[in-house]
């Protein structure tokens, strides 16, 4: 158990990810954000690039040369740029968080078939407590799990684990909100090109799936996914559609996703029976970490219906990194995640 208040630095803050995790650092009673890096905006106060950290200590990015030592290392770097960095990063921290893709995927097999350019990258600890929480309280350096994975995998993990899939196709369906596409601009994020679109950007392909496949042991060819944009800011809503090969009722249902999550901090088993929110919905989880996952059971096909929320900036990327963190350094899991949503 780690008794002290540790010190923390951003590597790569100027983005959306790297702006939740100070906003969520600071709110942290034992943490303490010492440092945060932008190669773009060295000298650049803090909060003029996210200004709703105006009432955090003022800060000034700094380069990632000017790095030090500290006890947390959280690196918020794109695609590639932490393998890059690999030798000044190496040794700078005792724990380590990387929200990147680099370190995501273990098997060669896979990340070769996904990322071909990480051939040989050490794999850290899978990041998503939920299914690695043994692994993380043993382990020093995590990898954040990518957004819409992470949204996929709790969905799934209840049939995965109660062995419903059973090696039929499951076809997933995934909207995403602006933010996921990161906070560098591009002609696809303009508004006016981007404003009052559903636009299907990934209908193949997508190198999250490398994660779905890996962390629930499901063979190539058993996950079709798809990803969509859609006009929200925060949120993914994933729905995936599942043909067991034997039939599945809903007490079978209910007992999987149970066993899973019932004890769960950050997932919520939502499935009402009246209401405006009667399944998950991404707009009341935008600023948490929780995820919300519901089914429902087509009675004329057996196709089971699974549909999990959550905010992609959170849960899907800063939050999950920290709740690792605190599994890690021994901190109560729920410390500095809290915060319950709003509404409306």
């Amino acid at each position: 158990m780690i008794s002290d208040v540790l010190d923390v630095a951003i590597v790569g803050g100027s983005g959306y990810a790297g702006g939740e995790l100070a906003r969520l650092v600071h709110g942290h009673p034992r943490l303490k954000l010492e440092a945060i890096t932008s190669e773009s905006l060295v000298g650049t106060f803090v909060h003029h690039r996210h200004p709703n950290l105006r009432s955090a200590p003022r800060m000034k990015f700094i380069g990632i040369r000017d790095l030090h030592r500290y006890d947390v290392l959280f690196v918020a770097l794109p695609h590639g740029r932490s393998i890059h960095y690999a030798d000044l990063l190496s040794g700078a921290s005792r724990y380590t968080v990387d929200l990147g893709a680099d370190h995501r995927v273990a098997s060669e097999e896979i990340r070769g078939e996904y990322y071909p350019d990480l051939k040989g990258v050490e794999p850290y600890t899978y990041g998503l407590p939920e299914l690695r929480r043994s692994e993380l309280g043993k382990s020093r350096r995590a990898a954040g799990p990518g957004c819409t994975a992470a949204a996929t995998i709790l969905g799934l993990w209840p049939l995965a684990r109660a062995g419903m899939i059973g090696g039929g196709p499951v076809v997933v369906e995934a909207k995403v909100g602006s933010s996921a596409a990161g906070a560098s601009s591009n002609p696809s994020t303009h508004h006016p090109e981007r404003s009052g679109v559903m636009r299907s950007f990934a209908p193949v392909g997508h190198r999250h799936v490398a994660e779905v496949r890996e962390q629930l042991g499901l063979e190539s060819g058993v996950i079709h996914f798809s990803a969509t944009a859609v006009e929200a800011v925060r949120g993914i809503l994933v729905t995936a559609h599942c043909f067991p090969r034997s039939p599945i009722g809903e007490r079978d249902l209910w007992r999987a996703f149970r066993e899973v999550y019932d004890d769960e901090p950050f997932v919520r088993i939502v499935r009402e029976r009246r209401g405006l929110y009667r399944y998950p919905e991404p707009r009341i989880l935008a600023g948490t970490n929780f995820c919300e996952v519901g089914f429902e059971v087509d009675p004329k096909t057996g196709r089971v219906v699974v549909m999990s929320a959550l905010d992609n900036l959170v849960k899907g990327a800063a939050g999950s990194a920290l709740q690792s963190l605190n599994v890690m350094a021994g901190f109560p899991e729920e410390m500095g995640l809290q915060f319950s949503g709003l509404h409306p």
